[in-house]
């Protein structure tokens, strides 16, 4: 990983970060600085290992791939943050770029469904470590936070609509896009 894909990843957490703290800013200074260093950890690991998902998966298809942030869709997620109090966030902080040869459908389908499964792993991950903590327990938090955080991404990124994840996916195998969905669909449902 080179600096610049360094420097893009690290303006995108921190920026999408912001954009999901506006809430709890709205509603108090202590609430905002409880919140942030939470969603600055779930984020970074839901947003980061997204993004270096896709990357891994293209690179063993011997593809060239890098993380590079786009800015107007930073200042969508931060502005529409601010204008509704945070209640509605559209992240679209930057993507992988691949190239190197043309891809077939199923390794585009394939390094798609690797960010969105990351963000499910780590959600039940988070998942376990809520039931396993004590009530009103940071740990508790950190384990709600996260396996919300990690279900949302998930399922935002699995939406059949181009140029997200799920549009991908669906091209490929439309079996694997349904389950993929439900998981965390199905989650963010009774929670």
């Amino acid at each position: 990983m080179n600096r610049t894909e360094i420097i893009h990843l690290l303006v995108s957490w921190i920026t999408i970060t912001l954009a999901f703290s506006i809430n709890s800013l709205y509603l108090g200074i202590g609430r905002f600085i409880v919140e942030f260093p939470i969603l600055l950890l779930v984020l970074g690991l839901g947003f980061v290992l997204h993004e270096l998902g896709h990357r891994t998966v293209a690179r063993k298809f011997g593809l060239l791939a890098v993380y590079r942030a786009w800015i107007p869709g930073l200042l969508l997620a931060l502005g529409l943050a601010v204008m509704t109090g945070g209640r509605f966030i559209f992240a679209a902080p930057g993507a992988v770029y691949i190239g190197g040869r043309p891809i077939t459908r199923r390794e585009n389908g394939l390094i798609s469904l690797a960010g969105p499964a990351v963000n499910i792993i780590l959600a039940f991950g988070f998942l376990g470590l809520y039931l396993v903590s004590s009530v009103r327990s940071i740990l508790e938090l950190i384990g709600l936070y996260g396996m919300y955080t990690n279900f949302f991404l998930a399922a935002f990124n699995l939406l059949p609509v181009p140029p997200l994840d799920g549009s991908k996916v669906i091209l490929w195998n439309p079996i694997i896009w349904f389950i993929a969905i439900a998981i965390p669909g199905i989650f963010l449902f009774v929670i």
